[in-house]
């Protein structure tokens, strides 16, 4: 189902041009417990969004806050300057697909779909039901009845049938097979260039995001551990190759490190997003792909609590 933001919603928009939708030192704690601290981003318009992190990392807290379900306890979300008018309007939409897709069992999809158009100021028939007709979702059966991935399919029918800005989508993928898998991702990134929506997907499993995502979130024990541009964090980060030593052969900082006993290898995140220098004998470099990228940051903050 789709909610707006139960949070402040800005009629002139954020600085600069381009935000979908921001955070400002967003934190959500649970009794005692923080799930969230000091987040701040800005998430760009018109782009894929990966949130990464493990289990427990506070992604689904952080998807909820965003989508207005639960209350921030500390900070606040915005919508960005893309956003013209109030919350509401087509232009300023957020839709929500929790983990669980929560439908009504005992309504067919025909029903969820006009419940959707009643529920949802803005609501576009056509494009639910075209959605559908790409998975071949049959449109009078019990949502009960239907598959797991075939239940996702609806929930993703009736998001993009409220016209969202802002699309957020909790672990999407976790119910359909690889091809379907394929499938789905393929039609977002359709909807994305077509719409100029953006979306924000949380997945734990890294391998989801190659060719899809194209900016980064990084939770890591309900803290943001890093946040940009994909292409520009890979970039940033290089994995060094040499003699076993105490320190890396260039200035940077250091993500994560691993020895053996005539060997060592560090993976640096040059300072200021520069280049890495040639590498010079007895030392060689080597690309950070995303996973890389992903578990050196998570293994050092577990080695560092640990």
């Amino acid at each position: 189902m789709t909610t707006g933001v139960a949070a402040e919603a800005v009629a002139t928009g954020l600085p600069g041009s381009g935000v979908a939708i921001a955070a400002d030192g967003l934190g959500k704690r649970y009794g005692k417990a923080w799930a969230l601290r000091e987040c701040t981003f800005a998430l760009p318009a018109g782009r894929v969004v990966a949130l990464v992190g493990a289990n427990g990392a506070g992604k689904s807290a952080l998807l909820s806050v965003l989508a207005g379900v639960l209350a921030p306890t500390a900070g606040r979300v915005s919508l960005g300057k893309v956003v013209r008018r109030p919350i509401g309007g087509a232009d300023g939409r957020v839709a929500f697909v929790a983990q669980d897709k929560p439908l009504y069992r005992q309504f067919s999809v025909a029903d969820m779909l006009r419940l959707g158009g009643r529920l949802n100021e803005v609501w576009d028939q056509a494009r639910a039901r075209r959605w559908l007709e790409r998975f071949d979702i049959p449109l009078n059966r019990p949502c009960g009845k239907l598959s797991g991935g075939q239940q996702a399919q609806v929930a993703f029918a009736v998001a993009l049938g409220s016209r969202p800005s802002v699309l957020l989508l909790d672990e999407p993928l976790a119910n359909l097979d690889p091809l379907a898998r394929r499938e789905v991702t393929a039609e977002l990134l359709t909807e994305v260039a077509d719409s100029g929506m953006t979306v924000l997907l949380s997945t734990h499993v890294v391998a989801e995001l190659g060719g899809v995502a194209d900016h980064l979130l990084l939770l890591d024990h309900g803290r943001l551990r890093l946040d940009g541009d994909l292409d520009e964090l890979l970039a940033a980060h290089v994995r060094w190759i040499g003699p076993r030593s105490a320190d890396p052969p260039v200035p940077g900082e250091v993500v994560h490190v691993r020895h053996t006993e005539s060997q060592s290898q560090f993976l640096l995140r040059m300072p200021g997003g520069a280049t890495a220098p040639v590498a010079e004998p007895p030392w060689t470099t080597r690309p950070v792909t995303l996973e890389d990228l992903v578990l050196a940051h998570l293994s050092t903050s577990k080695e560092s609590a640990a």
